[in-house]
């Protein structure tokens, strides 16, 4: 099996990207799980932090593709993205829990599987990623493991949520009757 390159994995368009991400192994810690959701920012459009070009807020969207974009939502949750070609990035909306279950339920302070990872906050507090310990670092480096999805799974694709600029875009993506996501996508 040849090994993961998480430059050329990651160095694409951005919306491809997301979609593929659908189902790939990402684990902190050994922590973690199948991703079930993803957001797709580009600076080309207000949503993205990388709008605006580099602040030191989103200095690692600008360090190349494979690395960790952490950032602070509301002041309160611990967000985490993939950067992409471009200063992209795929915000990790949801993940299906399957390793280090107990650690995450201790983390998050509840016990349903669903509640665990169902939220982008959800999973960076899910996860114990922090901005002081995971931002910048390359996706192919400890504390991390990533593995692509073996076959694609079956996507249902909407607009962002949670945004208010751009939110019309059809840039979220979702596996198709996933019970880990983190809302239901409207009808298109």
């Amino acid at each position: 099996m040849p090994s993961f390159d998480p430059i050329g994995f990651f160095n694409r368009e951005v919306t491809v990207v997301a979609r593929e991400l659908l189902g790939a192994r990402f684990l902190v810690d050994g922590v973690g799980g199948r991703i079930a959701e993803t957001e797709a920012y580009h600076p080309t459009e207000p949503a993205s932090h990388s709008h605006r070009g580099p602040t030191e807020r989103n200095a690692s969207m600008f360090l190349g593709p494979g690395h960790i974009y952490v950032y602070r939502s509301y002041g309160i949750h611990w967000c985490f993205n993939f950067v992409c070609a471009d200063a992209s990035a795929v915000l990790i909306r949801a993940l299906e829990p399957t390793d280090g279950i107990e650690i995450m339920a201790e983390r998050r302070g509840v016990a349903s599987l669903r509640d665990l990872c169902s939220g982008p906050g959800k999973v960076g507090q899910a996860l114990g990623v922090t901005r002081s310990a995971h931002d910048g670092l390359m996706i192919d480096a400890p504390p991390f493991s990533f593995a692509p999805a073996e076959t694609p799974s079956p996507a249902v694709i909407g607009p962002r949520i949670g945004i208010t600029k751009a939110a019309d875009l059809p840039w979220r993506f979702g596996i198709a009757g996933s019970p880990f996501l983190s809302k239901a996508f409207r009808p298109g």
